[in-house]
């Protein structure tokens, strides 16, 4: 026992140094193995931080360009705007010189209208001798000569025509001043006139519906249904339509045609279902269908 103890005790001794050594050497290479996951652990973060940077750089690039994107679209936008408020202004100024092209021309049309064809005929030079009212040689001694030193009394004056250079809306003013002062019969001359004179003009629509007026002012009321039809016809989408149809079925109403003055009145309510004269037409359907 004594000699096992020994030999273990030797081996102890002599192991220990080995051991030790070892030892030392696992913890160097820790130590170094610890070392380089710092140093790459320092990589790390410093490729980190560089890619931090550029991925900061790659968003404010990105916001810049959808900054200068809105700005683009917000000026884009602008820009149309603008030039819808142009083309806006541009197609006014174009129907307000239509306008004015229109007006001129009915102008240039009645001083045209107003020049002679052909001149007018030399006045003649009256016969002292002749008698002034027949122009017969004169007979001393009978009546109407004239006494010797006396002067014959003048011819009377004559009106002259009234021209046709008549600018159309003073004949449109005359013709609606004789409709509101109850001048019907000159009313209707007046706008049939203005018609044949200015058959293109801007206010023909209100012209024929203004003759219907005058006609069912006066109690002609077929002629008033005629002058009716004849906007419902000609002018199917002027501002006149509308009411023309309503009139022309109050005018049917009090020609006792209840079926036509239905079927004006339903037309101007399918066509112009927004105006007065449709909501008018309503009411006068009601009351057609409470009579019936």
């Amino acid at each position: 026992m004594k000699r096992i103890l020994l030999g273990l005790a030797v081996g102890l001794v002599v192991s220990a140094p080995v051991v030790a050594d070892a030892q030392n050497r696992r913890e160097m290479q820790m130590m170094a193995d610890i070392r380089m996951l710092q140093e790459q652990n320092q990589q790390l973060q410093v490729v980190l931080t560089q890619l931090g940077d550029a991925l900061k750089a790659v968003n404010a690039r990105l916001d810049d360009q959808a900054n200068a994107t809105r700005k683009g679209f917000a000026d884009s936008n602008l820009k149309v705007d603008q030039f819808a408020t142009d083309l806006r202004v541009v197609r006014e100024r174009v129907d307000e010189t239509n306008v004015r092209i229109a007006s001129l021309s009915q102008e240039v049309e009645a001083l045209r209208l107003s020049i002679p064809q052909y001149p007018p005929p030399a006045p003649t030079v009256p016969d002292p001798s002749a008698n002034p009212e027949t122009g017969a040689p004169v007979v001393p001694g009978t009546p109407g000569t004239p006494v010797a030193g006396t002067t014959p009394p003048p011819a009377p004056p004559t009106q002259a025509p009234l021209g046709p250079g008549v600018s159309p809306q003073r004949m449109y003013d005359t013709a609606w001043v004789d409709y509101t002062s109850g001048q019907y019969d000159l009313c209707v001359s007046g706008f049939e006139s203005y018609l044949r004179t200015f058959p293109k003009s801007e206010l023909a629509d209100e012209a024929q519906l203004y003759i219907g007026e005058c006609n069912y002012s006066s109690g002609k009321h077929q002629e008033a249904v005629q002058a009716y039809t004849q906007v419902i016809t000609l002018y199917p989408r002027s501002q006149s339509a509308a009411p023309a149809y309503y009139k022309r079925g109050l005018a049917f109403e009090n020609l006792k045609q209840l079926d036509r003055a239905r079927e004006s009145f339903e037309a101007v309510v399918k066509n112009f279902p927004e105006s007065d004269a449709a909501r008018l037409a309503k009411q006068a359907l009601d009351r057609l269908n409470r009579g019936k």
